[in-house]
């Protein structure tokens, strides 16, 4: 947890309380291009959008609790940590018009497991990558926690695919997460 981080958005107008109501709008540049996420992240809530600065997500993990067995939902502790990510990810989809392969979102998951604070060609990772940092900076969550998170995830979007190319798991996520 970050307590900066949750200082500034609620001056800001920001609820922090319920992180299902947040997520990290995308962004672009003067030529329209979709901005990679960097240190300064917007975070929406609504009609407002705070910028902040978060820290990687590995300075963000505190303490040592053990995560559930994720194989079998449901988990409504983990809930908010789940749709903050995944509403990330359904808008992300939506505002570019460009719904990623199941296979595409396995391999982006997996590599937020494996490497949290790292980087991938695909400007997507870095909206999972801002929305898990943004996650950790308003609630305490264990290295453990995180992981298993970014797992179960990406066994979620490897189960759903059905097909190369197909995008199961992007219209699973839409129809839940966005009630489209």
């Amino acid at each position: 947890m970050d307590a900066n981080v949750v200082a500034e958005l609620e001056k800001a107008g920001v609820k922090v309380e319920d992180p299902m109501r947040l997520f990290i709008p995308v962004e672009r540049d003067e030529q329209g291009q979709v901005k990679p996420v960097g240190d300064e992240v917007p975070v929406r809530f609504g009609d407002v959008t705070a910028h902040v600065r978060l820290q990687p997500i590995s300075a963000l993990w505190t303490g040592n609790k053990q995560p559930p067995d994720f194989t079998r939902p449901p988990f409504p502790e983990y809930e908010p940590f789940f749709f903050l990510i995944e509403a990330t990810a359904a808008g992300f989809c939506r505002d570019t018009r460009h719904a990623e392969v199941d296979q595409e979102f396995s391999q982006l998951y997996r590599h937020l497991a494996r490497r949290p604070d790292g980087h991938h060609k695909n400007p997507l990772f870095s909206y999972l990558r801002a929305a898990a940092r943004l996650y950790l900076s308003l609630r305490d969550v264990s290295q453990a926690e995180f992981e298993a998170v970014a797992q179960r995830l990406h066994q979620s979007a490897k189960l759903h695919a059905g097909h190369i190319g197909s995008t199961n798991y992007f219209q699973a996520v839409l129809r839940q997460v966005l009630g489209a």
